[in-house]
């Protein structure tokens, strides 16, 4: 499933969207003419695209997010841990450590995230 995975194009234009929202439909695609030299045809298309992927929605020409930036980053790391490791995070830090060594700082701020979650 690809619903979190962004070309480049689709991710500078969530990223429009996301420091401008509330944004009406309008001055998106000024913003968007402005930033990509793009037509209203071409908005709508990734607008409809994004709000498909339920990202993004338009209601009364008011375009407005389903997620902020910080939940799309954290379901874009499900969905890679899912495809990749089959949602293990223990299989994900054995893999990257075989190619690199922690340091001891990140050894650290890796436990601290343990300690906290145990916590609470």
């Amino acid at each position: 499933m690809e619903q979190y995975k962004l070309g480049e194009m689709e991710q500078k234009f969530a990223d429009i969207i996301w420091e401008s929202e509330p944004v009406s439909y309008r001055a998106l695609t000024e913003l968007c003419a402005e930033a990509f030299n793009w037509k209203r045809t071409t908005t709508y298309t990734m607008l409809k695209r994004l709000c498909e992927r339920g990202i993004f929605q338009n209601i009364g020409g008011t375009v407005t997010s389903l997620m902020s930036k910080s939940e799309f980053g954290t379901a874009q790391g499900e969905q890679f841990l899912n495809e990749n490791f089959s949602g293990s995070l223990p299989k994900s830090l054995v893999a990257f450590t075989r190619r690199k060594r922690l340091s001891e700082k990140e050894i650290n701020e890796i436990q601290k995230l343990v300690d906290e979650y145990k916590e609470g």
